[in-house]
């Protein structure tokens, strides 16, 4: 059995292994002609990013999980975790190779659009000069060069920082110099002089000239290297002595504390050197397979910024058009929080903008009516607009509450953070339910309008991140529906008295108790209709599908006849098109200029059509391990638009990607006219 093959069983794909297909996909970009060149080496970069938190996340708890047992196996294809690890790591490698070789490429691109990425074998003699004073002067300085011997005994490898490691003869006497590269260090030195604009990395400053720390010394051989170590920890309560005054952020401030200190999982290191690769192995405790060879580097995200060394004039035309995203032309004539009140609203974004939910927050922090504003929040930028208009709202005397995950990986101490700012403006701020990550998107305001209560609530698919909302495409309702205001102020006391797994609500669907057997509901309604004869249609976008469960079910369905058509951006654990189970189920990735982070579930066609949009993907983190939220759309003109966006990507024939019965992708087959749908929703063509 090939080691892509055992990855595949019956109507089933390994978790991981979907995952690297994903990020194969990714990696493609970087080479697709319809994107521009300073593009295509942000996709690259994106690749290699990927990479890292899949071998700090992923790898590591695979790691953890061959500890605790050996000898269980995942639920899909029967592999141990060992057995996934061992196989990960070999086809790892091969999709580094190919990256090397995207590399080269992209490097011979930029070199004939005039931008020159050097390395110290390709410095001119003037380039070399200039090179190496500007080490001496700038680098050399933030450089703490240590001999390893009795008195300075190995340091300990950070997580993700780069080192430069020697082998070093005096007096006949063999030792190890290493070295730290500073994060203050500027990534890339730009060398004056010449026709075209030469860079250099800081990496390849050092390998070049790092030998200058060890003065007195021999280089006998040299090589950088990168440590990455397993970033996958519990934050489980139940592992702790609870008391009543026990400090949930003081706990996880220790657990982020320790993420640079855990086992290594992987091992970057310049090509040859052996005899220092094996001494880091041995020290490491690694085997070989940990190790990968770089030959371009390790940190890749210089390659974002690329267009800061382009000629103004020139780097126009190496990236995407600029988009500006459209504003909801209901909204400058009167206040979004008036507007709510009136109608539903539709956000899409990055189409729409962000602003329109930030300047909702804003009126309601002014707004006398306004009694309560109730959030939950995963990730925020680092200088939120929307933490401001909570600060105001709670400054003017109106109840707020926040729900911040801590545990958002990543994020924790950027969350940690608004968390003191938030309490110091007044908030009262809850972190989180249990042991339930608090991944959905919802705000709740209460308004005391008169003697009468109402209600403006939001519900979203994305963070409320204004940066990433200008990436991710997201999908949010703001609705002063009476049913679902009642069941968002529901949710928020549900949480704040811990009793989130037995509680029911009348339009809202919520993880873990209702969200997944409200959803298996309506497959199974499909699937009623297929075998009594009629017509039947599931139409689902989420970013990936794991919960064996819900498989199932769309199996059956699938049987049955109900015609199932999925887009699902990164993993997918259902093979598509096996005759007699899944023939009738097809699967398209779109991976593009925006990011997909949109999850939309939709059951059936015209009269009988129900639609939710949701924060939660179909894994079974999602649905049983995390606090979720699927809303129904309850506007027919809403409803239409998401059912025409949902058709463009179907029709998607430019970034669209088939997953085969073989359970690999394909190009989608080009007929008719070219269809990018994200660049159809850009220029406000929002169905076919």
């Amino acid at each position: 059995m090939s080691n892509e093959n055992k990855f595949i069983k019956d109507v089933y794909i390994n978790r991981e292994y979907s995952w690297l297909m994903f990020n194969k996909r990714v990696l493609d970009q970087a080479t697709d002609p319809t994107n521009p060149l300073l593009e295509k080496c942000k996709f690259l970069s994106i690749f290699h990013s990927n990479f890292d938190e899949f071998f700090m996340v992923r790898i590591g708890s695979l790691i953890n999980d061959a500890k605790v047992n050996g000898d269980a196996k995942e639920n899909k294809t029967d592999l141990t975790a060992t057995e996934q690890v061992d196989g990960i790591l070999k086809l790892a490698k091969g999709y580094y190779k190919a990256a090397d070789a995207v590399y080269a490429k992209l490097k011979s691109e930029l070199n004939k659009n005039g931008l020159k990425i050097r390395t110290g074998k390709e410095l001119s003699e003037k380039q070399y000069s200039k090179c190496k004073q500007y080490f001496t002067s700038s680098v050399l300085p933030l450089l703490s060069p240590m001999v390893l011997d009795a008195k300075h005994p190995m340091i300990k490898f950070e997580n993700m920082n780069s080192y430069m490691m020697f082998e070093l003869s005096k007096s006949d006497r063999l030792m190890y110099g290493v070295m730290a590269i500073s994060q203050k260090l500027p990534r890339v030195y730009k060398i004056d002089g010449g026709k075209k604009v030469n860079i250099i990395t800081v990496e390849e400053l050092i390998r070049t000239f790092g030998y200058l720390a060890f003065e007195g010394y021999k280089i006998r051989s040299q090589a950088m290297l990168r440590l990455t170590r397993n970033a996958d920890f519990d934050a489980n309560i139940d592992d702790n002595d609870i008391e009543r005054d026990f400090d949930f952020s003081k706990f996880l401030k220790h657990k982020v504390e320790l993420r640079g200190t855990q086992d290594a999982v992987r091992l970057q290191i310049d090509e040859g050197a052996d005899d220092i690769k094996a001494f880091l192995l041995k020290l490491l405790g690694l085997k070989k397979q940990h190790c990968f060879t770089a030959r371009h580097g390790f940190d890749f995200k210089y390659m974002m910024s690329l267009g800061g060394y382009v000629d103004p004039e020139h780097v126009s035309s190496l990236k995407y058009k600029p988009q500006r995203p459209l504003m909801p032309p209901v909204l400058p004539e009167c206040s979004v929080l008036e507007a709510a009140l009136n109608h539903d609203i539709f956000l899409a974004y990055p189409y729409d903008s962000m602003d329109t939910l930030v300047r909702l927050l804003d009126e309601c922090a002014v707004d006398p009516r306004v009694a309560s504003v109730k959030i939950t929040i995963y990730r925020l930028d680092h200088r939120s607009r929307i933490v401001e208009a909570l600060k105001k709202a709670s400054e003017n005397g109106k109840e707020v509450t926040v729900v911040i995950e801590l545990c958002a990986r990543f994020d924790e101490e950027n969350n940690l953070y608004f968390s003191e700012v938030l309490k110091d403006a007044g908030c009262t701020v809850i972190f989180g339910c249990g042991n339930y990550k608090v991944h959905s998107k919802i705000i709740s305001i209460v308004l005391m309008d008169g003697d009468k209560l109402r209600y403006v609530t939001h519900l979203g698919t994305g963070n409320y991140n204004e940066q990433t909302s200008k990436l991710y495409t997201d999908l949010n309702v703001i609705t002063s529906d009476e049913n679902i205001g009642a069941d968002a102020v529901a949710f928020f006391r549900n949480l704040a008295i811990c009793n989130i797994e037995n509680s029911d609500y009348g339009k809202l669907l919520i993880a873990p108790h209702t969200l997944k057997s409200g959803l298996i509901k309506y497959i199974e309604r499909e699937t009623k209709k297929a075998a009594d004869g009629k017509p039947a249609y599931i139409f689902a976008k989420m970013n990936s599908l794991t919960d064996k469960t819900i498989i199932e079910k769309l199996i059956a369905a699938s049987k049955a006849g109900v015609q199932i058509k999925l887009v699902i951006r990164g993993i997918c654990c259902l093979v598509p098109g096996v005759k007699g189970k899944t023939e009738n189920i097809s699967v398209i990735s779109i991976v593009g200029r925006l990011l997909e982070h949109s999850r939309i579930y939709c059951f059936g066609t015209k009269s009988d059509r129900a639609m939710f949009i949701s924060s939660a993907d179909l894994m079974t983190r999602n649905t049983d391990k995390r606090v979720e939220i699927a809303t129904p759309v309850i506007d027919g003109e809403i409803a239409d638009k998401i059912y025409g966006m949902l058709c463009v990507m179907l029709a998607d024939n430019v970034k669209a990607r088939r997953l085969t019965e073989d359970g690999t992708y394909m190009p989608v087959d080009m007929i008719g006219e070219a269809i990018n749908s994200q660049e159809s929703f850009l220029k406000g063509k929002f169905s076919l």
